[in-house]
């Protein structure tokens, strides 16, 4: 049976009434929602996945091919260094390498050319950046010699992708039960990225070994990312680097986060990362979660252990640096320009509104997810007019889950410039 890809809405431009402001919004195209047929073996799963978003998950190789060939690693590097981290993968989880090699032949790739997109968070150093430009000119002779093209040609280069590293990422917060407007737990996050790499995502919906549906909202190529299990656990991430990313092969965080829509509930998660941990992280980064049942926290995973950011007042907030304090010796030195402790500080302004007896809900998410008080440093990041196009770092996506009732509402676009839509 061929996987269903449905298309939602039509582009065009609309006006719509956001009660307290009115926004002109630019209606696009939903990403592409890829539903998996359910009974398969996991190379099965992988083929029709791969077979469905094959554009992407090429889309996504040469995108990080680039990326790693600024830091000084070619494609046929990136891929040498996935390789170590297939046993700790089959450690953990043995049916995701199968998955993968579906997801492989479906998108006319190579294994290893998939294994290095889901460990891509691992490959790029805790700097991001190699200071040999020497390096970085041969590891792109090597990809062109591949056949895997410059896309940043039409830009400034190596000082485009430079600039690229000085901003910021992804935001989010959580409200639990006490904190919402409802009763219920939400969660919310801007995914910020190259923009780039927009046309890359997909919304998959998917099972496990165990027959348990999930919904991820991912790159092409990688198994998942942001999205919620069966039972109403939701998902998301946050980058964090650690000044020992990489140095062994630790389970890579994209493997993590699949492995965690398996779980029911915040309390299954902390089990499930306490057994991760005895085979050790690959990179460090922030995984907000909520769930059914009303909870939510952040959990910071890195090489050198694991950690939990709890609610207060109802409300966890978190960007891009270590918060608990047992992790923060594990710090990879940050630029001001990343712009993490602004949107901290800006995220933290949105949940003072639990402290004042304002309950959250959807339509205040919505807001946060829209807030640009900061400018360019802001949690709803535009992508910076002075930057090449081909180098702006943005928000790709907006996501808002209710755990409650296992809905999911993503904005494929800067969230200040496109609806929420609910996806089914």
């Amino acid at each position: 049976m061929r996987p269903v890809v449905k298309r939602p809405f039509q582009a065009g431009v609309a006006d719509v009434d956001c009660q307290k402001c009115h926004m002109r919004m630019i209606m696009i195209f939903m990403f592409p929602l890829i539903k998996i047929s359910k009974s398969l073996s996991p190379y099965e799963r992988g083929l029709e996945f791969g077979k469905a978003s094959a554009v992407q998950a090429q889309h996504s190789r040469i995108t990080y091919a680039r990326l790693f060939a600024t830091c000084g690693i070619s494609w046929t590097d990136a891929c040498e260094r996935a390789k170590s981290y297939t046993q700790v993968i089959q450690a953990l989880d043995p049916a995701l390498l199968p998955e993968m090699q579906g997801m492989a032949d479906g998108a006319a790739l190579k294994f290893e050319d998939i294994l290095a997109l889901n460990c891509r968070t691992e490959i790029l150093p805790p700097n991001f950046l190699s200071d040999d430009t020497q390096e970085g000119a041969l590891a792109l002779v090597a990809n062109t010699a591949m056949g895997l093209p410059d896309w940043t040609l039409e830009a400034d280069g190596e000082n485009a992708l430079k600039d690229v590293w000085k901003e910021g990422e992804c935001t989010s917060l959580c409200v639990n039960a006490l904190g919402s407007a409802d009763g219920h737990a939400w969660f919310s996050q801007n995914w910020d990225w190259v923009g780039r790499q927009r046309p890359a995502l997909v919304i998959l919906q998917s099972y496990d070994e165990q027959g348990r549906a999930f919904t991820t909202l991912t790159e092409g190529g990688m198994l998942a990312k942001i999205g919620m299990s069966e039972g109403g656990l939701a998902i998301g991430l946050n980058i964090l680097r650690s000044v020992a990313d990489g140095a062994t092969p630790g389970v890579p965080v994209h493997v993590v986060l699949r492995h965690l829509l398996s779980c029911q509930s915040v309390a299954e998660a902390r089990l499930a990362l306490a057994r991760i941990q005895t085979f050790k992280f690959g990179a460090a980064s922030n995984i907000p979660v909520a769930d059914a049942m009303g909870e939510v926290a952040c959990f910071e995973i890195s090489p050198g252990g694991w950690g939990e950011v709890k609610p207060v007042d109802g409300c966890v907030v978190h960007t891009n640096h270590f918060l608990c304090d047992s992790l923060r010796d594990q710090q990879s030195p940050m630029g001001l320009a990343l712009s993490s402790t602004p949107r901290l500080i800006s995220g933290l302004r949105h949940a003072e509104a639990v402290k004042n007896d304002q309950r959250i809900g959807f339509e205040e998410l919505q807001n946060f997810l829209r807030d640009e008080s900061d400018g360019l440093w802001s949690i709803c990041r535009s992508p910076d007019p002075a930057m090449p196009p081909e180098a702006r770092v943005e928000s790709v996506a907006g996501i808002i889950m209710l755990p409650h009732t296992r809905s999911i509402w993503i904005a494929p676009n800067v969230p200040n410039l496109v609806a929420f839509e609910k996806i089914t």
